[in-house]
């Protein structure tokens, strides 16, 4: 643009929209940003500083977004901003010159040569608008620096600008009634967050009752075990899974062959006792030694009756019958067809069907202080929203392994009177039971399972 009105008003609108920006900030942070850096658009310089007075220190610096404070070059123009804000509040240059001999060196290591100092000065609002504890607004000082002499034009332009400065520094920072109004706003948000931290520490120690989930199932109270009455092999289970038998009813068949071929086997054996213990006697009406072989062979005859008489017994016990009448329990009759079992090996159980406890398995993990009569809620995995209610009666001193591999204690519930129906309550139904220890805090009961894991890492 080598037509001069064409310069003039370029740097006309540039003023214009460079006020429009300063106007528009929103914090003092944000002015003093815009006044270091978008400055240099209307009147070029190589380095900015804006200094604030009511705190004595620098507030923004050209090409930086936040000033060191202790940098040696911050301490020292802090310095000598303390001495130039009480010495006028026109615009005036500057140079090393115009400081003591002792300082040019200083001005040369961190300065250009020439420098524009520009006081931020406002008109006062009313004293008596706010408080007398609230400290007025101070003049703030933007420096301008740079190798070449500062025109007449542009000390003009600057004086313009700071006049704008100024005017957006009283909105921001030098209105007593809008510091008045940011100071409550700050103590009112210190305020709501102390309400908060309250809130959250009563909540903290708000007394809780303990609580513990734990895999949990139906069995019978008192059942009865079927037990193998021999060493053998189970031939067929003569009831169903779950079904009512009476007292007396066959209910397991033992295969009795090995038996009856022992029982041919000692009954043979009885008929060659008899037969010897014959011949003895015949024989001993002449002969001496019959006579006196008698008693061995009586004794050996009682044996072999003996020996009849216990394999006839064990026959009679290869068919079990129930003791009582009840529901058969067990898994699946043909896993224990042609199964070999031992003397005493359990193979089913026979239980009253409204004779049934709570058995549950508290992981090692989980465990919380429990006594007797503690109550429980029992969540089925069939009608999870209506809970059973039991009580605590056992629990186990020990824990044991589970047959998911995990160790945990076993404990014992009772049902409370008239709790569920029969179908709820059926033995081997499963579900999650819910147990109500000791009262303690919020904090300590959400941080019980971290605090334990925390011990085991440490080991303390």
């Amino acid at each position: 643009m080598n037509d001069p009105r064409d310069r003039q008003l370029a740097v006309l609108a540039g003023l214009v929209q460079l006020e429009r920006r300063v106007r528009a900030a929103a914090t003092l942070q944000e002015l003093a940003f815009l006044i270091v850096n978008d400055t240099h658009t209307l009147v070029p310089y190589r380095q900015a500083v804006l200094w604030r007075a009511d705190t004595g220190t620098v507030q923004a610096m050209s090409g930086l977004a936040m000033p060191e404070a202790d940098a040696p070059f911050n301490l020292w123009i802090n310095r000598l901003m303390r001495q130039w804000v009480g010495e006028g509040t026109a615009t005036r240059a500057l140079t090393a010159h115009d400081l003591a001999p002792g300082e040019w060196d200083a001005w040369a290591e961190h300065l250009p040569a020439n420098a524009l100092l520009v006081p931020l000065l406002a008109a006062d609002p009313q004293p008596d608008a706010v408080p007398d504890d609230v400290k007025p607004a101070t003049p703030a000082l933007l420096l301008l620096a740079r190798d070449a002499p500062w025109q007449e034009g542009e000390r003009q332009i600057i004086d313009l600008l700071g006049d704008a400065y100024a005017h957006a520094w009283k909105a921001l920072a030098g209105n007593k009634q809008g510091r008045w109004q940011q100071v409550r706003r700050h103590w009112r948000r210190r305020r709501v967050l102390g309400g908060v931290a309250a809130a959250v520490l009563l909540l903290a120690l708000f007394p809780v009752r303990q609580s513990v989930l734990a895999p949990a199932e139906i069995v019978a109270a008192n059942p009865v075990i079927v037990r193998a009455p021999v060493t053998g092999v189970v031939e067929r289970i003569l009831v169903d899974p779950n079904q009512t038998v009476a007292e007396g009813q066959p209910l397991v068949q033992m295969d009795g062959r090995e038996l009856e071929s022992r029982l041919e086997v000692a009954r043979q054996a009885l008929a060659i006792a008899e037969a010897e213990h014959r011949q003895a006697q015949q024989q001993a009406v002449f002969d001496e030694r019959a006579k006196s072989s008698l008693a061995v062979l009586a004794a050996r005859r009682d044996q072999a009756a003996a020996d009849v008489a216990f394999v006839q017994e064990m026959l009679g016990r290869i068919r079990i019958t129930a003791t009582r009448p009840g529901t058969a329990i067990y898994d699946n009759p043909d896993d224990w067809a042609g199964r070999p079992v031992s003397l005493g090996e359990r193979i089913l159980m026979v239980a009253d069907p409204a004779d049934t406890r709570l058995e549950v398995h508290l992981p090692v993990g989980d465990a919380i202080t429990l006594e007797p009569g503690t109550p429980i809620d029992f969540f089925l995995n069939i009608d999870p929203a209506a809970p059973l209610a039991a009580t605590l009666i056992r629990a186990g001193y020990r824990a044991g392994m589970t047959t998911e591999g995990v160790m945990a204690y076993r404990l014992a519930a009772r049902f409370a009177d008239g709790t569920g129906d029969a179908a709820r309550r059926r033995v081997g139904l499963k579900g999650t039971a819910k147990l109500h220890g000791e009262r303690t805090i919020l904090l300590l009961y959400l941080l019980r399972r971290p605090l334990a894991a925390l011990r085991i890492k440490l080991g303390v």
